[in-house]
């Protein structure tokens, strides 16, 4: 699956990008991963799935998917996703015993989209979902990474999928806070990464990126194939996308 949606990016978007800053330190994170993040649009099962393939090669990726969809969409059932209902006191049990057993383990990630539905990137507060607060319970060793996504059309055709990490919160600090302010605290991490990511976003520069996936550049077609023309007319060298060609 991580191939099939590096190639279906690369088709249908321009770019994954990485925040500089944000680039998670993969290797020196003990314990199991919890990775809890903002859920502004679709993309976001696809960019979690590459970014787990791509930044977290030796773990084990699960998250948890509402359970009418993956009856739908049953193919993420076999690459680590798990239904539960969140709308109800059962699934909210069912969550919780899931992550237990996830997360009884050192060489694991389980990735949450904390807010529970689609949401504006620019929506504040997050509300995250009261069940984050739940895991640092039951997993104890643990640590929380949050995870800011965010999407922005910027000189290509294809819009740009961005992200970055903040900061690693071990489950223990968090276990000394009752559970409202250790949500607060999940959220206000959060809300510290969004910030920063659209900072980088609404600047417009690559330079600010690592780009993990990067698609086919230009309009193509007959556009293109038009410019490339003009440009081997003119002694220039093609550059595909929205920049200048440069001399030959």
């Amino acid at each position: 699956m991580a191939v099939y949606f590096d190639r279906y990016l690369r088709r249908h978007l321009n770019a994954l990008r990485v925040s500089t800053w944000g680039l998670p330190a993969t290797s020196g994170l003990p314990g199991p991963l919890v990775v809890y993040c903002n859920h502004p649009a679709w993309w976001d099962a696809a960019v979690i799935i590459l970014l787990s393939a791509k930044l977290f090669p030796d773990r084990e990726g699960y998250a948890p998917f509402d359970a009418a969809m993956l009856e739908k969409y049953g193919i993420f059932g076999r690459i680590g996703a798990f239904g539960v209902d969140l709308d109800s006191p059962r699934g909210a049990a069912d969550f919780l015993h899931a992550a237990r057993a996830i997360l009884s383990r050192p060489d694991r990630v389980l990735w949450i989209t904390a807010q529970g539905r689609f949401a504006d990137v620019r929506e504040r507060p997050l509300g995250l979902r009261p069940g984050v607060a739940r895991l640092p319970e039951i997993a104890p060793d643990a640590v929380f990474l949050p995870l800011a996504v965010e999407y922005a059309f910027w000189a290509e055709r294809g819009a740009e999928a961005c992200a970055a990490f903040g900061r690693p919160l071990a489950a223990r600090d968090l276990l000394g806070l009752p559970r409202p302010a250790r949500l607060a605290r999940l959220e206000a991490d959060l809300t510290a990464t969004l910030d920063r990511l659209g900072a980088d976003v609404r600047s417009r520069e690559p330079g600010r990126f690592v780009a993990l996936v990067e698609g086919r550049r230009g309009v193509g077609g007959i556009y293109d194939a038009w410019r490339r023309l003009g440009a081997a007319l003119g002694g220039r060298r093609f550059a595909p996308g929205h920049g200048k060609d440069t001399p030959a």
